[in-house]
């Protein structure tokens, strides 16, 4: 499975209707998509589909038409999503109508064409399953731990300084905790 890390745009254009496809993290769905209607407020749709996976990493998927016939729109992109095996990921269509119509297999092709194009022109990751983490330090030690979550790059934003130590709220892959316990140890 793969994913994104942050928003990609491009637009594909048939017969003078044109279609900009987003593709974001599935954290940017909703904003994203209050954003486009605010954006775009003469757009004739903007068509929406997106995979993640739940606490129980059950794969939830959804799309919707906005308008379209009944799926010409959202089905096609959310079959775009399935076959690039994207998690985690939403992907938004915003749609301006040329004048001429596409009939219903034209809107399959146009819209799962859109999906393709900003898919290609994305940066996909391996999807890394990470799970959270609490990490307790002393005061004296912040900076080694500082140094070496850098070194990892986990991010160690969340923190509480509390009377007597440190509290870091990481999330981590198996594979860091591994690393992150060797550490640790090696201090102890």
């Amino acid at each position: 499975m793969r994913q994104v890390s942050e928003t990609f745009c491009a637009t594909y254009e048939v017969k003078r209707s044109t279609f900009t496809s987003y593709l974001v993290p599935w954290s940017l769905f909703e904003q994203t998509r209050k954003q486009l209607h605010e954006e775009h407020p003469k757009a004739n749709h903007i068509v929406w589909a997106y995979r993640h996976l739940n606490k129980y990493d059950q794969i939830v998927e959804n799309s919707s038409d906005d308008g379209e016939p009944k799926g010409c729109a959202g089905n096609p992109t959310l079959a775009q999503l399935r076959g690039a095996n994207l998690i985690n990921t939403a992907l938004l269509t915003v749609r301006y109508f040329g004048g001429i119509k596409l009939g219903t297999g034209g809107m399959v092709r146009a819209y799962s064409q859109a999906a393709k194009e900003v898919i290609t022109v994305a940066m996909l990751h391996p999807y890394v399953k990470k799970k959270n983490f609490l990490l307790t330090t002393p005061y004296h030690l912040v900076n080694r731990y500082e140094h070496f979550l850098q070194t990892l790059q986990i991010d160690f934003s969340r923190r509480d300084f509390t009377e007597n130590e440190v509290r870091w709220y990481l999330e981590v892959s198996e594979e860091e905790e591994t690393v992150l316990n060797r550490f640790i140890q090696s201090l102890l």
